[in-house]
Protein backbone atom coordinates (compact mmCIF):
# COMPACT_ATOMS: atom_id res chain seq x y z
CA UNK A 1 0.00 0.00 0.00
CA UNK A 2 1.10 3.43 -0.82
CA UNK A 3 1.18 6.36 2.04
CA UNK A 4 -0.15 9.90 1.03
CA UNK A 5 1.41 12.70 3.32
CA UNK A 6 -0.50 16.31 4.30
CA UNK A 7 0.94 19.39 4.08
CA UNK A 8 0.38 23.27 4.04
CA UNK A 9 3.59 24.22 3.58
CA UNK A 10 3.74 26.14 -0.11
CA UNK A 11 7.14 25.17 -1.57
CA UNK A 12 6.63 21.34 -1.25
CA UNK A 13 3.26 21.63 -2.81
CA UNK A 14 4.78 24.06 -5.49
CA UNK A 15 7.63 21.56 -6.01
CA UNK A 16 5.17 18.32 -6.04
CA UNK A 17 2.66 19.88 -9.00
CA UNK A 18 6.13 21.02 -10.82
CA UNK A 19 7.86 17.89 -10.84
CA UNK A 20 4.51 16.31 -12.44
CA UNK A 21 4.38 19.42 -14.93
CA UNK A 22 1.54 20.28 -12.71
CA UNK A 23 -0.09 23.86 -13.11
CA UNK A 24 -2.18 25.52 -10.21
CA UNK A 25 -5.90 25.99 -11.82
CA UNK A 26 -9.32 26.57 -10.22
CA UNK A 27 -12.71 25.61 -10.96
CA UNK A 28 -14.63 28.94 -11.16
CA UNK A 29 -17.81 28.60 -8.78
CA UNK A 30 -19.73 32.58 -9.40
CA UNK A 31 -18.57 33.37 -5.32
CA UNK A 32 -15.14 34.06 -4.12
CA UNK A 33 -12.29 31.65 -4.73
CA UNK A 34 -13.03 28.87 -6.50
CA UNK A 35 -12.26 25.40 -6.23
CA UNK A 36 -9.00 24.34 -6.24
CA UNK A 37 -6.72 22.27 -9.00
CA UNK A 38 -3.96 20.79 -10.20
CA UNK A 39 -4.03 20.78 -14.00
CA UNK A 40 -1.56 18.28 -15.38
CA UNK A 41 -2.78 19.42 -19.01
CA UNK A 42 -5.39 17.07 -19.97
CA UNK A 43 -8.24 19.07 -21.32
CA UNK A 44 -10.27 20.14 -19.27
CA UNK A 45 -12.69 22.97 -19.86
CA UNK A 46 -14.29 23.44 -16.44
CA UNK A 47 -10.36 24.70 -14.93
CA UNK A 48 -9.07 28.21 -14.99
CA UNK A 49 -5.38 28.29 -14.84
CA UNK A 50 -4.33 31.11 -11.92
CA UNK A 51 -1.51 32.02 -10.94
CA UNK A 52 0.43 30.42 -7.38
CA UNK A 53 -0.08 33.57 -5.61
CA UNK A 54 -3.42 33.50 -6.19
CA UNK A 55 -3.59 29.35 -5.72
CA UNK A 56 -2.12 30.23 -2.14
CA UNK A 57 -4.31 32.73 -1.24
CA UNK A 58 -7.02 30.67 -2.06
CA UNK A 59 -5.41 28.31 -0.28
CA UNK A 60 -5.03 30.13 3.15
CA UNK A 61 -8.47 31.53 2.94
CA UNK A 62 -10.12 28.42 2.99
CA UNK A 63 -7.44 26.76 5.16
CA UNK A 64 -6.99 23.76 3.18
CA UNK A 65 -4.44 21.50 3.58
CA UNK A 66 -2.78 19.28 0.29
CA UNK A 67 -3.32 15.92 0.60
CA UNK A 68 -0.72 13.79 -2.04
CA UNK A 69 1.02 10.87 -2.83
CA UNK A 70 4.57 11.03 -4.10
CA UNK A 71 4.57 6.95 -5.85
CA UNK A 72 2.42 4.75 -6.60
CA UNK A 73 2.00 1.19 -6.03
CA UNK A 74 4.11 -0.20 -8.50
CA UNK A 75 6.87 2.82 -7.77
CA UNK A 76 6.14 5.04 -10.36
CA UNK A 77 5.65 8.69 -9.72
CA UNK A 78 2.13 9.61 -8.16
CA UNK A 79 -0.50 12.42 -9.35
CA UNK A 80 -2.70 11.73 -6.71
CA UNK A 81 -3.71 15.23 -4.71
CA UNK A 82 -6.52 16.21 -2.90
CA UNK A 83 -7.67 19.36 -1.21
CA UNK A 84 -8.62 18.68 2.46
CA UNK A 85 -10.03 21.24 5.24
CA UNK A 86 -8.42 21.59 8.66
Amino acid sequence: MTEATTTRDHDKIRKWAEARDGHPAKVETGGKGGILRIDFGEPEDSLTRIDWDEFFRIFDENKLSFLHQEKTKDGGQSRFNKFVSE
